[in-house]
Formats: structure tokens, sequence, C-alpha cells
């Protein structure tokens, strides 16, 4: 078969059947191992026992969140780990009626950048906002406004950066 559009051609179950078209099925188990490397694997840690941490660098104090294995102000190894807290402000948010696997949902997600408090600016971490009405974020109002980690229980934790559940604002004093 030519292909007369750029796009290709669809098919039909008759061209395989009758032979216009191959076909080939197969199984067969593929097994991956990847290493985190010893910066991502100590952050993912940390996540574990409920502490974020960053690296900073002595040079210039930038603190990274996730953490860096190079300073991209210095061009020099990040020298120490900190613990940055859990405490932070909204960069900026969306309200999304869309899953991660492109699923439609109802109730929305709010997903925001939050800048921790203990990190350099313009440091921030990709997560979700809970008890937040999605008019606040559409309006902009919860831009700047500070939250805190909420985490699953200790048991329940594996590693992995939805060992936060989200973050919910708190009162400022």
């Amino acid at each position: 078969m030519k292909p007369n559009n750029p796009m290709g051609n669809p098919y039909r179950m008759s061209d395989i059947e009758e032979g216009r078209l191959s076909y080939t099925e197969d199984y067969f188990e593929v097994w991956y191992r990847w290493s985190l490397g010893k910066y991502l694997g100590k952050y993912l840690e940390g996540l574990k026992n409920g502490v974020i941490l960053g690296r900073r660098c002595r040079v210039c104090g930038r603190i990274y969140v996730p953490p860096r294995e190079v300073c991209q102000y210095c061009f020099r190894e990040t020298d120490d780990w900190i613990d940055v807290g859990d405490v932070g402000r909204v960069n900026t948010a969306v309200v999304s009626y869309i899953q991660a696997d492109r699923t439609r949902i109802d109730k929305p997600l709010i997903i925001a950048v939050i800048e921790l408090e203990g990190a350099s600016e313009g440091m921030g971490i990709l997560h979700r906002l809970g008890d937040v009405d999605p008019e606040d974020v559409i309006s902009r109002r919860i831009f700047g406004k500070k939250v805190k980690a909420v985490w699953k229980p200790p048991e329940e934790r594996t590693g992995s950066i939805n060992d936060i559940l989200y973050f919910k604002l708190v009162e400022e004093v």
C-alpha cells in the first residue's frame, strides 16, 4: 500500500486477514534497573522520613530544591544538605479537570509551584494544593499565600514525592 496521506492511511482488519498488511504479535518480559544517584536518592529518602532536603552552595549561598549536584551560578559541586522545612508560599497554580492519565474528573485538581521558605528564591516544587476553592486560584487570590505540607502517615511512605499528600493553607500571624 502506498500512503497518499502524510498522517498514514487507515487500515481494516480485512487488510491483515487478506494478507495486504503483515502483522506480528509477541510478548516478552523486560526488567529495568535504574539508579537514582546520590542526590535524588537522598532527596527521596528524606521524603520517606518526612523531611524536604535541599543542597546548598557555600560560595553563593543558593539552596536548591529539588537538590542539584552543581550550582547553576558557580558551576561547582554543591556542598551541604539542608532541611528546608515543609512550609512555603504558592508561586503559581492551575485548576485542572484532567488527571495525569488524561481522564476527565468532576472535582478539579489544583496543582501549584510551592516556593519553600528554607530554599532560595525561585526554587520550588510542583505539587497539589488541598482544601482550596478553585475560584481562589482562578482569581489569583491564592498566589503568595502560605502553605504547609500534609504528609502521609510514616508507615505508608515509600520515598516518593507522593509521600506529601498535598499542601494546605496555613493561617499567618
